[in-house]
């Protein structure tokens, strides 16, 4: 059963490669609790035949998923929702309120990915994206418990990173499905003391003082464990959030040092600035490998980085003075 895409990360939960981009840069999570599965974040429609051929190698079945849950409609953790729910007949999509319609419909998530990433590059990393039924769509509230078996699974309200995001916590583990709200960890830059973590401002509703409050909450459950889409499992949280909220103040500052300065020239600065904040940061943390692989594994990130800062500041620029 285990691969060098699958590994269990907690008392029967299993991190599993989505195969998004490159190996070790996107995940999803399936919980068991007996016989009774579910996924957190759901990869792309490409992942959804690695996620029911896991099931098998467990000797279940898709009649065993009892919830679809994506953290936020983003498509490296919701694409693959539709081609599951469809595969999982006893099946119900869990998601935020706010997300819900655009997995019911997804015209509008399609047109905005496709505008961010360009429609052949849509094709070729995400597929498609198949609506669910409405049916089968809870629309959760924060608080709000799941029963898989015995076990209890949370959902929780985290607005920050996008405005429709939810985390998971399993009371199980004490450990916490943070989609993208616990930031980003990529495996590479470990070091022996810590992982380094930073903030994903993606398009288009990064919120920072959201955001603080939201990791407050967070941390106010004492979690053992995150369990990040982006990537894997990091340890002793408490240990590392205040990294990330400076990360979090850090992007945002980029930004505000861009107001007034409206002009074709700033998405690059703003890309540049970015770049050389995180290359900086890494550093900083220790990390000693060669500066273009640096680079070459922060290149997505700084360049979706970049587009969310310079939206988030068109978004300030439009609000009234005062």
């Amino acid at each position: 059963m285990p691969s060098p895409t699958t590994l269990e990360v907690a008392d029967q939960v299993f991190r599993i490669e989505t195969g998004l981009y490159r190996h070790g840069l996107a995940a999803c999570y399936l919980v068991r609790s007996h016989d009774r599965l579910a996924f957190v974040d759901t990869g792309t429609a490409y992942t959804a035949p690695h996620l029911l051929e896991f099931i098998k190698a467990l000797g279940l079945s898709p009649d065993h998923v009892d919830y679809v849950i994506p953290t936020h409609v983003h498509l490296d953790h919701a694409g693959g929702s539709g081609d599951l729910m469809a595969a999982c007949p006893r099946a119900q999509l869990v998601v935020h309120p706010k997300g819900a319609p655009h997995l019911i419909d997804p015209a509008r998530l399609i047109a905005g990915a496709s505008a961010v990433y360009g429609a052949q590059a849509f094709v070729a990393d995400y597929k498609h994206l198949i609506p669910v039924p409405a049916e089968r769509v809870i629309a959760a509230a924060d608080g709000q418990t799941f029963d898989l078996g015995g076990r209890t699974l949370t959902f929780l309200d985290t607005p920050g990173h996008a405005n429709h995001h939810g985390c998971i916590y399993d009371a199980q583990t004490r450990g916490c499905f943070t989609g993208d709200t616990f930031g980003i960890s990529y495996r590479e830059f470990d070091r022996a003391d810590a992982p380094w973590l930073y903030a994903p401002t993606t398009p288009v509703a990064f919120d920072p003082d959201t955001w603080l409050t939201t990791l407050d909450k967070l941390m106010a459950l004492e979690p053992q464990a995150m369990y990040l889409t982006h990537y894997g499992r990091v340890d002793a949280p408490q240990r590392l959030v205040d990294g990330l909220r400076e990360s979090i103040r850090a992007m945002a500052a980029i930004a505000l040092a861009e107001q007034g300065h409206d002009d074709a020239g700033r998405a690059a600065r703003l890309k540049d600035a970015v770049s050389r904040h995180l290359v900086g940061a890494a550093r900083d943390h220790g990390v000693d490998m060669d500066h273009g692989r640096i680079t070459e594994l922060l290149a997505l990130d700084t360049e979706l980085n970049a587009q969310g800062l310079a939206v988030w500041l068109k978004r300030l620029e439009r609000l009234p003075a005062g």
